[in-house]
C-alpha cells in the first residue's frame, strides 16, 4: 500500500480529533483497521476496551494526539478513520442517506422534514463514493440516539451511540469521502422535532410534552404516504405503518394508510400485504 494514503488518513484524523470529534483508524473495507485483541475468542468475550488494549473498534475512538498516533502505528494498513458517534463534547448524529436502495432518497428524506415541519440548519454534509451523503448533526449530553437502518425514512439510516461515520478523506474500496461543496466545517444542533423522531417511543405512549398529538401524528403519516411517488410507495407505506405500529396507533390507522396508498396507484392487496408485513416486524 502506498503510504502516503496512510499517512494522509492519520493526518486527516488527528484534524478531526483537534475540533473534539473522537477518531480510530479504518481499512479500506471501512471496517476498524486494529484486529482485536479478542479475535481468537470472538463472539464470547463482550469486551469494549475494558481489558487496555487496543483493538476494540470504535470504542478505541479518542481525541488524544498520542493515542491517535499508537492506533494507526498498530495499523499502517490504515487508509481511512472512523468518527464515533454519541460522544462527547459534540455527541455527533450522522444521518446516513443510501443511493443504493432504489428508493429517491433524497426526497423521501425531504418529504418527511417537510410533513414535521423540520428545516435543517447548514451543518457538515460528507459525499460518499456511491453518490449518497452523510449529514452530521450535533445531539444532546443525556441525550441517547441509537443506531437504525431504515426507520426514520426509507433508505436512511443512522449512526447514533455506538456507531461511526467514514471521515472525509478516507479511502475506500469504493472510493473516497469528501466535503460536499459548500458544506460547513462544524456540524449544527439538530432540531428538537428530529431529536424526538430519532428516539424510538416505549409501546403505547402518552404523549410527552412537546410531541406531536396523537391525531396530528395520524394525518402526518397518513399525508405522508399520500405523497409517495412511483418507485417509493412501498418503502413509504412499509415505513409509515412501522410508526404507526411503535406509537400503539397501527390497528386504528391500518385501513387509513392502506387507503392512503391505494390513492397513489398501489395495488390493493400490495399494500394491505405491506402494512401487515409491518405490523409483523414491529416489536408489540
Amino acid at each position: 500500500m502506498d503510504s502516503s494514503v496512510h499517512s494522509h488518513a492519520l493526518t486527516a484524523a488527528l484534524a478531526a480529533a483537534r475540533r473534539g470529534l473522537p477518531v480510530f483508524p479504518l481499512s479500506r473495507a471501512k471496517q476498524p483497521a486494529v484486529r482485536s485483541p479478542h479475535h481468537a475468542d470472538w463472539p464470547r468475550v463482550p469486551c469494549r476496551g475494558e481489558c487496555g488494549r487496543i483493538g476494540h473498534g470504535v470504542y478505541d475512538a479518542t481525541t488524544d494526539a498520542d493515542a491517535v498516533h499508537t492506533l494507526f502505528a498498530a495499523a499502517p494498513w490504515a487508509t481511512g478513520y472512523g468518527i464515533a458517534c454519541g460522544r462527547p463534547p459534540h455527541h455527533l448524529i450522522g444521518l446516513d442517506l443510501d443511493v443504493k436502495s432504489g428508493t429517491d432518497t433524497l426526497g423521501v428524506f425531504e418529504s418527511l422534514l417537510a410533513t414535521h415541519g423540520i428545516v435543517l440548519p447548514p451543518t457538515v454534509v460528507v459525499r460518499t463514493p456511491s453518490g449518497g451523503r452523510h449529514i452530521w448533526l450535533t445531539g444532546r449530553p443525556g441525550h441517547t440516539v441509537p443506531n437504525s437502518a431504515g426507520r426514520l425514512a426509507p433508505g436512511v439510516d443512522i449512526r447514533g451511540t455506538g456507531g461511526y461515520l467514514a471521515g472525509p478523506g478516507s479511502r475506500t474500496l469504493h472510493g473516497t469521502y469528501r466535503l460536499a461543496p459548500r458544506a460547513t466545517r462544524a456540524p449544527a444542533p439538530a432540531p428538537g422535532a428530529l431529536l424526538r423522531l430519532l428516539t424510538p417511543p416505549p409501546p403505547h405512549p402518552p404523549p410527552p410534552p412537546g410531541h406531536p398529538h396523537p391525531e396530528r401524528r395520524a394525518d402526518a403519516l397518513i399525508r405522508f404516504v399520500a405523497a409517495s411517488r412511483p418507485g417509493e410507495r412501498n418503502a413509504r407505506l412499509f415505513w409509515a405503518a412501522c410508526r404507526a405500529y411503535e406509537t400503539g396507533q397501527g390497528p386504528d390507522l391500518a385501513t387509513a394508510l392502506v387507503h392512503a396508498a391505494i390513492g397513489t396507484g398501489l395495488p390493493e392487496r400490495e399494500a394491505a400485504a405491506t402494512v401487515a408485513s409491518a405490523a409483523r416486524h414491529t416489536p408489540p
